[in-house]
This record gives structure tokens, sequence and C-alpha cells, in this order.
């Protein structure tokens, strides 16, 4: 793996010691350090590649440890003479190696059991651990990557396997859906109009009975497209018709996160989306006007392109690593 070289003066070190007395503090200290993602060195000391917020992060645990009884010093160090910069970024990509691992064979195990007996929230859980590492992984290797595979391959529905739907028989049809559109409604209203029945006509009601000729979708009836598993009404039209854009990829991710609030990709775009939605619901917005709004609103994400959504989990990274701060 081809990894930069860190400019001179790219680690920062801590060394600390603690009175033996203080072993509930010892214990807190090295599990800081494994947040932070440090690594321990053979001759003492944890080190962290020089960024900003690791100084931050190390300099408040060197403050704690001082009012700990204890005596630790933070250092900038350019480098070391009994480990060269390639030795020592290897010593991260293993350290991230391991984690990543122990994500996997949790995955694998997840794998290994049908997907209506899996444990709720199981997964989500996992995915949750992946971005705590992703975002401590200075130096990635192959091993993230590997994990990434995984998780596509645990979103992947068993009905992969068979026949997909037919999208010729939706051509030019009426499509029904619950009154008081929300965010998983309009795109996925948005995502049958671009990308699966283009003539669409939409209505509203609670019972598709009244409606036979109409197809159910995002409703609380067997028939139809609806929340499947842990998918939202997007995801589920995504699989079933088969649809690999990326772009809808992303926007699928922030459907899923806004909708569920289960936070299972980390995105939070789509709540300001929800919320416009909910506004204009009590302005007395019309549902037709409703729906024509948050497909407009959907396109304009759509539009945004590939490397305009591909950067929105910053936000959630910037809010992950101010916790991690707030929390030490």
């Amino acid at each position: 793996m081809n990894v930069p070289e860190p400019r001179p003066g790219s680690w920062i070190l801590l060394l600390f010691t603690l009175p033996a007395s203080r072993a509930t503090q010892r214990v807190e200290v090295w599990r800081k350090l494994q947040r932070y993602g440090a690594v321990a060195l053979p001759s003492g000391g944890h080190v962290l590649p020089d960024k900003a917020e690791n100084q931050e992060r190390l300099e408040w645990l060197a403050a704690a440890i001082r009012s700990y009884k204890g005596s630790a010093s933070v250092v900038k160090v350019g480098a070391f003479d009994d480990l060269s910069d390639k030795d020592l970024q290897q010593l991260f990509v293993d350290a991230r190696t391991r984690d990543y691992q122990d994500v996997a064979r949790e995955v694998r195990k997840l794998l290994s059991v049908p997907a209506a007996r899996r444990p709720a929230g199981r997964l989500t859980r996992l995915r949750r651990r992946f971005q705590e590492i992703e975002a401590i992984d200075f130096f990635p290797g192959p091993a993230r990557s590997q994990l990434e595979s995984l998780f596509a391959k645990a979103d992947r529905p068993e009905a992969q396997t068979r026949n997909r739907t037919d999208s010729t028989k939706y051509a030019n049809r009426i499509w029904i859906t619950r009154s008081r559109p929300g965010i998983d409604r309009v795109s996925s209203a948005w995502l049958i109009r671009r990308f699966i029945d283009p003539k669409a006509r939409f209505v509203f009601g609670d019972d598709p009975a009244r409606k036979p000729e109409a197809i159910p979708f995002d409703m609380f009836v067997p028939q139809g497209f609806g929340h499947r598993g842990d998918n939202c009404t997007f995801e589920t039209l995504c699989r079933e018709f088969t649809i690999r854009d990326k772009r809808v990829k992303k926007i699928a991710e922030i459907i899923h996160d806004a909708d569920l609030g289960d936070e299972k990709f980390g995105r939070e775009e789509g709540t300001g989306l929800d919320q416009v939605l909910r506004g204009w619901a009590g302005q007395g917005v019309e549902d037709a006007e409703l729906l024509r709004r948050g497909i407009d609103l959907i396109e304009g994400l759509y539009v945004v392109g590939e490397q305009g959504l591909s950067d929105s989990k910053a936000p959630a990274r910037r809010k992950l690593a101010s916790k991690k701060k707030n929390s030490s």
C-alpha cells in the first residue's frame, strides 16, 4: 500500500506516568488513547500523527493526568531514531486492521444468519463502530475496503438472487401513497418518476382497495412497495428495480437516516429537508403541491452531483469528533 510520507515534525508523542494507586484513572487514560487511535511505542509513550485535533486531545489528556497527581508531556517529534516513518505508519495500519477485523468477524456472523432472523439493530451498531474506526484511520489499509464490501453484502437482500421486478409492468401507472407526504414518500415519488415510470401519476389515500388500479408505496399494506427489513421505501424501490446510480445510492443513505432516525449512515442532510416538508405541511400546502415541491428538492439534491454528495458525511464526522472531545 502506498501511503504519503509524513512531513518533518509530523508526530505528537504523549509521555506520562501515574501513581500505582491510580488504577482506575490509568484504565480511563488507556481507553481514551484507544478512542483517539494512538499507538503505543515499544520504547514507551503513545503517538499520533501531527494534526491539530490530535494535539488538542493529547494536551487535554495530559492535563487530566496531572490532575490525577501524575506527570505528562506532549511533544512534537520530527523523527524517531529506532523507527522510520514507514514503520510508524505500519503500526497504525496494523492497529486499525485489528479493529476492522473484529467488526468483520461480527458482520460475517450476521451474514451466516437468514436476514429475517438477524438481531434488530445489530448491523446498525456494527456500522457505527466502523465509522468510529474510520474516523481514526490515519493511514488506510486494505482492511477498510474489505469491511466495506462485507457491509455491502449484508445490505443486499436475499431476494436479489431471484428475478428482479420487471419495470415494464409499471409504466404509465397510477401510484398511491398516504396524505401529507414526508421525506421518504416524496423521495420515492421522485425515484419512481425519474427511473421507473416517467409518466407516473400520484394520488393520495389511506385505503388502496379504493384505487385497485393504483400501485401502493410507503403504505401500511402488504402489497406494493414499502419498508422491508431495516430499509425505507426509497431503498426498497432501489433494490427492487436494480437502480445502481451512484448519486441515488448517496441519496438513499440520506433518506434512510432522515426517515428512520437510526444514524445508520451518519448523514444529517435529510433532517433539514424533512423539516422543510413538515413546515410546508404545517402551512396547509395541499398534498399534490407538497409532493411536487418535495420532488423538486430531491431533484436538486441529485443534480448537485456525486462529488457534492460524497462529501456529505463530513458534518457527521465532525460531530463524532466533537462528542469524543467533549467526553474527554
